[in-house]
């Protein structure tokens, strides 16, 4: 119970991996915002912390659009003031650099990235006048590029940069602030490759196996605890070895 008392929002918390990150955080005793834009699934994920003896509220919000992202954190007030932010929502709209169009750049760099500067903005402002805070981002190995994601990429290389700028500014503050890029994951959408490209894939973790949401999840726990108190501005790979 690392994170007993402590109130929590994650992003994109609805499932795949914020399903995953929200469920650890629960465990390990922190009151938890499940924030996602399917209204649906977030009660879902709620419903199931609460049954299991957690503490949850849900709150659907896009987080491309400040105004859910503010009426998100004033829900989240109902637990006390935010002492972790994960930002995890996240989109892709794959395709080849000469053939993307302008709206499938504009929602991911939005969602992906205005949305996670949102979140970390407020976060930022409440956490600095607390002296204390805990702001987790959740990146990808594609920040280094990734052929047919120039979007998703530049959107998760913006992360990178965001999450190390504000390590610095907030370091002073008692706010840590860090980056997670997971590999190749269990998650609905990973599920939705074609066979042959997730052996391929599979074929590039030297652990030999595909990650889960927990793995991510547990990683998520210790840097919002205590126990990373030094810890902050950095990048953190949950791969099984794939970027080594």
């Amino acid at each position: 119970m690392r994170l007993k008392n402590k109130v929590a929002i994650v992003t994109g918390a609805g499932r795949g991996l914020g399903k995953g990150i929200a469920l650890k955080l629960a465990r390990e005793g922190a009151k938890v915002v499940i924030g996602d834009a399917v209204e649906r699934n977030a009660h879902e994920v709620a419903e199931e912390i609460i049954k299991g003896g957690g503490s949850a509220i849900a709150a659907c919000a896009d987080v491309s659009k400040r105004t859910d992202v503010e009426a998100m954190f004033a829900a989240a007030a109902a637990f006390g003031p935010i002492d972790i932010l994960v930002n995890n929502a996240g989109i892709n709209r794959d395709g080849m650099l000469h053939k993307m169009s302008d709206e499938a750049w504009d929602k991911v760099i939005a969602v992906n990235l205005t949305g996670a500067f949102y979140c970390l903005r407020l976060a930022a402002q409440q956490m600095r006048e607390r002296g204390y805070g805990r702001i987790v981002n959740i990146a990808s190995m594609s920040w280094l590029g990734n052929f047919g994601q120039a979007n998703y990429a530049a959107s998760k290389a913006g992360i990178v940069g965001l999450t190390k700028t504000a390590a610095r500014e907030l370091a002073k503050k008692g706010v840590t602030v860090n980056a997670i890029c997971p590999g190749f994951i269990d998650t609905e959408m990973t599920r939705s490759v074609p066979q042959n490209v997730w052996d391929i894939m599979v074929g590039k973790i030297w652990a030999g196996k595909v990650g889960t949401p927990e793995d991510i999840g547990n990683v998520v726990a210790f840097l919002a605890s205590d126990e990373a108190a030094y810890v902050t501005g950095e990048v953190i790979n949950v791969s099984g070895g794939m970027v080594l």
